[in-house]
């Protein structure tokens, strides 16, 4: 849908007046106590397909035709089911069921769509999003019983499942003169592919079809197969032996997800591969040879705060442990950290931990034993040690932390050190990951460092660096998603530096942002993504890690939207 010009949105003496009442009128320029970085990230459209849903209306909701809930779903599918979930329970956003809705009642409701709120609800009509239609559409629309999407389980995955070439009729040996522990496998969102991209020669290798914006890409425990995933559920196997790689086997898993891993406890290596979804709520053991289905958990259940029933907890970071055979499952909006052993998938065993709701991504710290992930909208890291199975400590940070992997490095003062960059704020937060040797600092935060601004996305460093890159991928400045921030990690209370990596890519118009640092396998090389429009050129930026200095621009029509970066070597063995 696009944006409307704002001299084509009217708005009525009573809508306006309600919105006065409610306390929740805006400028038409924006809303306050939410950001621009807030609402990119958290209206992330959902890949549900609104054909899969059938009108369900309410009797006491006002009137809606099949072809008018029809175009509703499609909207709220796209610009609210991130926040609100798709079966309007709350995320995290409010509830927005009939219970509550008809007694609000229409007019109340275009107020609010139209107007926003404080509390994090965006002004879709005064920015001129949706026209006055839509937003009288829309109030109808969540007057209606949610359109629930159907399951999808163990029937629908096989009939999904694809061996496209059987593991006996794969090489015995490595095809190709590749260098695969320099490769990186590179997200190209919009055109649901991945690139295959030469860490030493810089020049794409292969272009393979994926699932629609792929979200992370994993490898396997021997590094051969690299496993990725699409928002629309798809997951692709690629074999990295082939003369050229390319897909051997793949599956949906469900109609919407984000993560998949593979098992990498000694003994378990390639063994199982995992994958988790937001529709339906529920996650998949899968044979790590060829992807069939084996084991299916869903992961309804409560809170861990108000112990309230939860219908839609979706599935976020999963993570192999280096301890256990065990997947380690966060749970989003129930906040539960799910211990899987599949050692057993007949009497499979689940220890479920406690930690805080709204878990999203994290990594390990440095000797792969602790888990830190991030309670987003909760603002801390929960501390999980995977040794023992417990909750080691919720470390409060700054707002909505979002730190991708997270960064290891050696700080000066307080020794081994875990980092985290904000969505929500400037904020990086240097928690103390040494319970031995400083035990005084650990799991606490021992600096909060300044960076550019809010909208990170991704912190990176690696053991070989002197240097912490951070991006600030959906900050609405254009100088500050365009650059990143760089410290020495010797002298981190001198500030950063900026490097303008979108200038020295040198490309046309576009928003150009610049995300996710990630290295090659010598850790003396930085790649960042510049982010342009479908239509609009993009480009690999290339620096060199010791000088700061521009080393390499890849430019090539094929790069289209790309995002996430994954060295083989880096993924293969948890480093960052």
């Amino acid at each position: 849908m696009k944006p409307r010009k704002k001299n084509a949105i009217a708005s009525t003496l009573a809508v306006s007046a309600l919105a006065l009442a409610m306390g929740t009128a805006m400028a038409a320029t924006g809303h306050k106590g939410t950001s621009t970085t807030e609402k990119s990230y958290e209206g992330a459209p959902s890949a549900i397909p609104p054909s899969a849903v059938k009108p369900t209306k309410h009797p006491k909701a006002p009137p809606i035709t099949d072809a008018e809930f029809k175009k509703a779903t499609e909207i709220f599918f796209e610009r609210c089911a991130g926040c609100h979930g798709v079966l309007r329970k709350g995320a995290t956003g409010k509830p927005l069921t009939p219970d509550i809705t008809v007694k609000k009642g229409t007019d109340y409701l275009k107020a609010f769509i139209t107007y926003g709120s404080p509390a994090g609800m965006p002004n879709w009509g005064t920015s001129g999003v949706l026209s006055p239609e839509e937003v009288d559409l829309m109030a109808r629309f969540i007057q209606q019983e949610p359109p629930q999407p159907p399951e999808y389980g163990m029937k629908e995955m096989k009939a999904s499942w694809k061996v496209i070439v059987p593991p006996d009729k794969r090489p015995t040996k490595k095809m190709n003169d590749i260098n695969i522990q320099n490769l990186m496998s590179v997200t190209l969102r919009d055109a649901g592919q991945i690139a295959l991209v030469d860490g030493d020669s810089k020049k794409i290798l292969e272009v393979i079809k994926t699932g629609y914006a792929v979200h992370i890409s994993r490898l396997s425990a021997s590094g051969r197969y690299l496993f990725v995933i699409g928002r629309d559920a798809r997951v692709n196997m690629i074999d990295l032996w082939m003369k050229h790689p390319k897909t051997v086997a793949e599956i949906k898993v469900g109609m919407e997800a984000r993560s998949v891993e593979t098992s990498k406890f000694k003994g378990w290596e390639d063994k199982y591969a995992i994958a988790g979804t937001y529709w339906p709520p529920q996650f998949v053991i899968m044979d790590g040879d060829t992807l069939e289905p084996l084991k299916i958990v869903s992961t309804r259940g409560m809170t861990v705060d108000t112990q309230e029933y939860h219908p839609e907890p979706r599935v976020a970071a999963i993570v192999a442990s280096h301890e256990h055979p065990e997947f380690i499952v966060n749970v989003k909006e129930t906040g539960h950290v799910l211990m899987v052993d599949y050692s057993d998938l007949n009497d499979l065993k689940i220890t479920s931990i406690d930690a805080a709701r709204f878990l999203h991504d994290g990594g390990w710290d440095r000797t792969h034993r602790y888990f830190l992930t991030a309670a987003n909208k909760s603002n801390k890291i929960a501390v999980v040690d995977s040794k023992t199975d417990k909750l080691v400590k919720l470390v409060d940070v700054g707002k909505i932390p979002h730190p991708g992997r997270g960064a290891n490095f050696i700080d000066p003062k307080y020794g081994p050190v875990w980092a985290t960059s904000d969505l929500g704020d400037d904020k990086i937060s240097v928690i103390g990951t040494d319970p031995e040797k400083h035990k005084q600092y650990a799991w606490k935060v021992v600096r909060t460092l300044k960076g550019q601004g809010g909208g990170s996305l991704f912190i990176k460093t690696h053991p070989k660096s002197k240097h912490l890159y951070v991006d600030t991928a959906l900050n609405p400045d254009d100088k500050i998603h365009q650059s990143v921030a760089v410290f020495d990690i010797a002298n981190l209370d001198k500030g950063f530096k900026v490097l303008p990596i979108a200038e020295w890519a040198k490309l046309g118009k576009g928003p150009k942002r610049v995300v996710q640092p990630e290295y090659n396998k010598a850790g003396d090389e930085v790649w960042f993504s510049v982010w342009n429009g479908k239509t609009e050129e993009s480009a690999i930026v290339v620096i060199d890690d010791k000088t700061l200095k521009l080393k390499k621009v890849i430019k090539d029509k094929r790069l289209v939207t790309p995002t996430g970066k994954f060295n083989v070597y880096n993924t293969m063995h948890d480093i960052y």
